[in-house]
């Protein structure tokens, strides 16, 4: 899969895990085990978008070096 679909798959499912772990912190409140276990969720896949987004512009620093 391009890098650009990744990414926006990515975005697509942080928004989701972002909207979910706020309703479950206002539902069970922020310390609750659930909202701690999506956040943690949200962490690796926020991390996994920052590794592309590193990797692009690792690369786009090479591709113009001749």
């Amino acid at each position: 899969m391009r890098r650009i679909h990744k990414k926006v798959i990515l975005l697509g499912q942080i928004k989701i895990k972002q909207k979910i772990m706020y309703n479950r912190a206002k539902k069970l409140g922020r310390t609750h085990s659930s909202v701690i276990a999506c956040s943690q969720e949200l962490d690796l896949l926020l991390n996994k978008y920052q590794d592309i987004q590193s990797s692009d512009k690792h690369f786009n620093n090479y591709s113009h070096v001749s």
